[in-house]
């Protein structure tokens, strides 16, 4: 087509040859509008960076009249234009954009850390954490956007009473900028400079031995789910997800062990727990039998998921403990239980080594030159543990039972 003046009645009046055509613009070089064979009719703008030697390149503005007017394609030619005289690519600074806008959009971004994220409880947290007290403040900001007031002002949102929330919030989105970085999406983190919230109060309640029969008593009236998980959580001193989220293929009964794969471990350690014989004989009214599944979730809702309704059951447990004690019990957690056992592991004289690997966790003993070359899995040891915990419950239990017997004077 012969060059002439863009304008919207040129345009309009366009039509397609069959083929290919362009129409270039007299009064700005590189601006012009594309014919196609079909006749859709486009804006572009051509150019060239590095002089002669430069390769020319073309981008295209957009579609005649779907939304484009002549005037505004000519404007953004002429943006276009200088941006080219700046030594600037427009098309690759308008990948950028694009990518900022929609790759590096929180949400999406928020999205991909979290399929990064190794260990079934630390992703669970990431999760949790981003898509319900994240996401729904920063919505589709883009990363590089985000500031530290941006930070300040979703930690500041979150309950004041929530310490520990604000510190995990204040965690993940520190890992979250710090993995950002290292991929050379972002320059630098929003992060550096700012403090990490106080630390929350360290929990120090361990149940007495009269309050581990209440609670192991009252368990049996909690639900055909969470009364064994109660149990469990006490027999074996692990974690509560761990325990929530047992599969059958990982336990087996003629060895007695649990072993826990290093995906649903908190710190990503793989885990062997020995099954005492209290831990057994839950899993055997779970399995109501000695022949246990060889897949499968152990709790199961009726509705084919995990078991979630921690708080509901821990309202049943404390509602018949109050019954069994005739008075409220001191409040408790869960975790407390974890931390009985531990307790109990030192009254039982059973080496500090050997609670740190019973629990999974990973202390002084396993961290530095002693993660090198410690490689002792205290297995036989455990076991010993295990064995003896059991027994030391056992004796709680019969004691409450006989002081429940006596008659009152």
């Amino acid at each position: 087509m012969e060059a002439r003046k863009i304008t919207q009645t040129v345009v309009d009046g366009l039509s397609s040859s069959g083929r290919d055509e362009f129409l270039w613009d007299t009064k700005l070089s590189g601006f012009g509008v594309k014919v196609s064979a079909g006749g859709k009719r486009s804006y572009v703008y051509q150019f060239r960076l590095g002089g002669r030697k430069g390769s020319t390149r073309r981008i295209t503005i957009g579609e005649h009249r779907n939304p484009w007017d002549a005037n505004d394609a000519r404007e953004r030619a002429e943006q276009y234009a200088r941006v080219v005289a700046q030594g600037i690519d427009p098309v690759a600074a308008a990948a950028d954009a694009r990518r900022i806008a929609v790759d590096l959009a929180f949400p999406a971004y928020a999205e991909k850390f979290i399929d990064s994220c190794e260990g079934e409880g630390w992703r669970k947290l990431v999760s949790g954490t981003l898509k319900n007290h994240v996401v729904p403040h920063l919505k589709k900001k883009s990363l590089p956007q985000i500031r530290k007031g941006d930070i300040t002002d979703v930690l500041d949102r979150l309950p004041p009473k929530q310490a520990a929330l604000k510190r995990n919030a204040f965690a993940v989105l520190r890992r979250l900028f710090s993995w950002a970085v290292g991929r050379g999406d972002i320059e630098r983190s929003p992060f550096e400079g700012m403090e990490v919230p106080p630390p929350v109060p360290a929990r120090d309640r361990v149940l007495t031995d009269e309050e581990i029969a209440i609670i192991w008593s009252a368990a049996a009236d909690a639900g055909s789910l969470f009364g064994p998980i109660v149990r469990l959580l006490l027999a074996t001193g692990q974690r509560r997800e761990e325990v929530t989220q047992m599969d059958w293929a990982e336990v087996k009964r003629s060895e007695a062990l649990w072993r826990l794969p290093k995906e649903r471990a908190k710190n990503n350690v793989a885990h062997v727990v020995p099954l005492n014989e209290l831990a057994i004989q839950v899993l055997d009214r779970v399995a109501r039998g000695e022949k246990w599944p060889r897949s499968g979730a152990v709790f199961m809702t009726n509705g084919k998921g995990p078991f979630t309704a921690h708080a509901r059951g821990k309202k049943r447990i404390d509602k018949r403990a109050e019954v069994l004690a005739k008075k409220p019990l001191a409040p408790w957690r869960l975790h407390d239980l974890r931390r009985t056992m531990a307790t109990n592991f030192q009254r039982l004289g059973i080496r500090f080594e050997v609670t740190e690997s019973a629990l999974n966790h990973v202390g002084v003993s396993r961290v530095g030159v002693a993660a090198v070359y410690q490689r002792h899995d205290w297995l036989d040891e455990k076991i010993d543990a295990f064995t003896a915990w059991a027994a030391h419950l056992e004796a709680v239990f019969e004691k409450a039972t006989k002081a429940a017997e006596m008659p009152k004077k």
